[in-house]
């Protein structure tokens, strides 16, 4: 299989560009898209977390397994340089899904 050149890549940021933390990802899924909506998460007792969502991202699929791909990549470079990222397990596993 022939691979087609990869044609040059030309970065822009628009007016409203921003760039911020998050420490919060939810994931909807349907048949269409992809929807990451991310904010920031605050313990605000032992029992009570409150978490301020301030964006939203739709992504077609292929998108969505694109950015899975690079991430893993990116992930094994960086436990490779700075040992295992340990997740913690109360946080780790399936929400619902909407």
């Amino acid at each position: 299989m022939i691979n087609p050149t990869q044609p040059n890549i030309k970065l822009t940021e628009t007016e409203d560009y921003r760039e911020t933390y998050a420490n919060s990802v939810q994931v909807r899924v349907n048949v269409w898209d992809f929807f990451l909506i991310f904010g920031t998460l605050q313990q605000q007792s032992e029992t009570q977390v409150e978490v301020r969502n301030f964006q939203g991202i739709y992504l077609s699929p292929q998108q969505a397994k694109a950015l899975a791909a690079i991430l893993q990549q990116n992930i094994a470079g960086y436990e490779g340089t700075f040992g295992e990222i340990k997740l913690d397990p109360r946080m780790v596993g399936s929400g619902p899904v909407n």
